[in-house]
């Protein structure tokens, strides 16, 4: 489908503007009027109204983990899904009135298990007659009234992400996705619904989707040429004085952006990643944001806006169907028009209902036949292996990534002019819950290692910047003198940095002495047994989120690209295990570095 559909276009004003959307909603059940009295002992005319939102869901309906294969579970006892959500929106929708209420998402809706993966790679919607997408099925049965794009919508390329589009029974939302040729919305920017009262005029509430700017980076294979994205408080600088011009009495925003203010990518990225909080303080006329991205838990967070004085209420609810934020408006009726008088914003645990049988009987099917297919039996293993320790200690189940890293670049660049090069590959711990059993290895085994979409590249570097990466990536660690206790509980994720974002590379040794100050804790670099030089040069297999600039990482996004593979690394691992039907960690697993203070490993 063309990015401009003619669809869109025709529906669009001419400047751009996005689908406004009558809603059918009856008289309000829970319409307030009270209130001192005004005028001719007449009380003010008052409305009430709930907008609930959710967001990073990443593809989870059923409150169940396929890499486990078993009921999700974690420390602090969540449960995920859209099931669970469905549950939430029934009874808020009955306390409040169906028609007092509007159910909107913030994005990263199509990726992230192996159910939207099954039907976005294995059994594609679309294909020729293809299924409905599980997440389009589920969230029209459910009912939302619009989502704004995530980054991980464009995973898959723009083919998929406007399959789902069409499945939908709800706008995609994305005022700064524009096409890069004609720079107009390449999606609808906004929707208005209109909310009956009982006291004649509609209540018109205006959601403004925003997304991510990091997408020109993080999938630049899939959009270069065809969308660009511009920053957050600049679209939306234009688009909510349209909506309020247009009549909107309430705006909301959906912002796939988190509220700090702050980027991973450093100049890397010309926009601000997280911008949510930056939008509520410098454009006027937003009564509320719907956060995304950060995947925070934040109940309610009040943001003044410079211009009009005016608090801005953001709440974002806790990834993957977790957590449903609430918004409560509340507005009064004056000089002629509603105004908003209080908004309040609040979230609540899916972990407090049970799933929703309409919702869990309706996609069975599918869950079935994705349950059958990541417990297919690909190869055996010699030896039970973890992640566990994978963050401060060199394990071989992030030894076996690299290997299978190295093993296909090598033969990607065999014969070519950089086939010569030393050969590294950096890898990072996904899950510290992933395994590989002794005895039979399955698809979900594998694919545990490896959730994201990734895919692999090579780069070249010499021996100076991968001292540097190297020393970027340790700052990974808390600083702990030597002779103090260590508590691995404590040990990491030093200045909020996750796990993702810490990389070990293969083919050289190295300590990492902790009790140093961050950037001067590589120790004893060494390449084949001797100091690495500074002015050799390496070709590093690396994935395409940081060879792209993902987490800021020196050096290697303006290194030369020697090798690309579009296929993701998940299936390249999975593929690995079935060739080689056996995974012995005596053929790749070493141990090249360590955890150290003042030359005494820590471990």
């Amino acid at each position: 489908m063309p990015l401009n559909r003619r669809t869109f276009l025709e529906r669009s004003a001419a400047a751009g503007a996005g689908v406004a959307i009558a809603g059918a909603a009856s008289v309000p059940a829970g319409a307030q009027e009270q209130g001192a009295r005004q005028g001719h002992g007449r009380p003010p005319k008052r409305y009430s109204f709930t907008v609930m939102g959710t967001t990073d869901l990443h593809g989870n309906v059923f409150n169940w983990d396929y890499f486990t294969d078993k009921e999700f579970d974690d420390k602090d006892r969540n449960d995920v899904g859209l099931a669970k959500i469905s549950t939430l929106v029934n009874r808020i929708r009955k306390e409040k009135g169906r028609g007092n209420t509007l159910l909107i998402d913030a994005g990263d809706t199509i990726q992230g298990t192996q159910l939207s993966y099954y039907y976005a790679k294995i059994d594609p919607i679309t294909a020729k007659r293809g299924p409905v997408h599980p997440m389009a099925q589920a969230m029209n049965a459910i009912g939302y009234d619009a989502a704004a794009l995530g980054n991980h919508e464009f995973n898959y390329g723009i083919p998929v992400l406007r399959k789902f589009e069409e499945q939908c029974r709800f706008p995609l939302l994305g005022a700064n996705a524009l096409d890069a040729k004609t720079l107009r919305p390449a999606f609808p920017p906004y929707v208005i619904k209109r909310l009956r009262t009982p006291h004649g005029r509609d209540v018109r509430v205006a959601v403004l989707g925003l997304t991510n700017p990091g997408i020109a980076i993080w999938d630049k294979v899939n959009v270069q040429g065809k969308m660009t994205f511009p920053g957050l408080e600049e679209q939306a600088a234009k688009w909510v004085p349209k909506l309020r011009s247009m009549g909107a009495d309430v705006v909301i925003v959906s912002a796939h952006s988190g509220s700090s203010g702050t980027s991973s990518y450093g100049d890397q990225l010309p926009h601000i990643e997280n911008a949510a909080g930056l939008v509520a303080e410098q454009v006027p006329g937003i009564d509320a944001i719907l956060v995304g991205h950060a995947h925070s838990e934040i109940p309610e967070y009040r943001v003044t806006n410079k211009e009009t004085g005016k608090d801005v209420v953001l709440s974002e609810p806790l990834k993957w169907g977790q957590r449903l934020t609430l918004f409560d408006f509340d507005l009064v009726w004056e000089r002629g028009g509603w105004s908003v008088e209080k908004v309040g914003a609040q979230v609540l645990n899916s972990n407090t209902v049970e799933e929703d049988k309409k919702i869990t009987g309706l996609l069975e099917d599918e869950h079935r036949k994705v349950v059958g297919y990541v417990n297919q039996v690909i190869g055996t293993s010699t030896a039970a292996m973890t992640t566990a320790d994978a963050p401060w200690k060199d394990e071989p189940l992030i030894d076996l990534i690299n290997h299978v890293q190295v093993e296909t670049v090598k033969a990607g660049l065999a014969g070519g002019e950089w086939a010569a090069l030393p050969l590294l590959s950096q890898a990072s711990c996904f899950s510290r819950t992933a395994g590989i059993p002794a005895g039979e290895v399955t698809i979900r085994d594998a694919a545990a290692l490896y959730p994201f979409e990734n895919t692999l590249e090579a780069r070249v570097l010499t021996g100076a910047q991968l001292k540097d990466y190297l020393e970027y990536s340790a700052r990974y660690y808390v600083q702990t003198p030597a002779g103090a206790p260590v508590d691995t509980s404590k040990l990491t994720n030093a200045g909020n940095t996750p796990d993702y974002n810490y990389d070990v590379v293969s083919g050289l040794t190295y300590d990492i002495d902790i009790a140093k100050p961050a950037g001067s804790r590589i120790v004893n670099l060494s390449f084949e047994g001797k100091a690495l030089d500074p002015a050799a040069k390496f070709v590093l297999a690396v994935n395409n989120y940081r060879a792209s600039g993902g987490g800021n990482f020196p050096h290697v996004a303006g290194a030369q690209q020697v090798w690309a593979n579009p296929d993701e690394i998940r299936n390249t691992i999975i593929t690995w295990v079935q060739t080689a039907k056996t995974v012995d960690p005596a053929a790749f697993a070493s141990v090249d570095w360590k955890l150290t203070r003042d030359g005494t490993p820590v471990f």
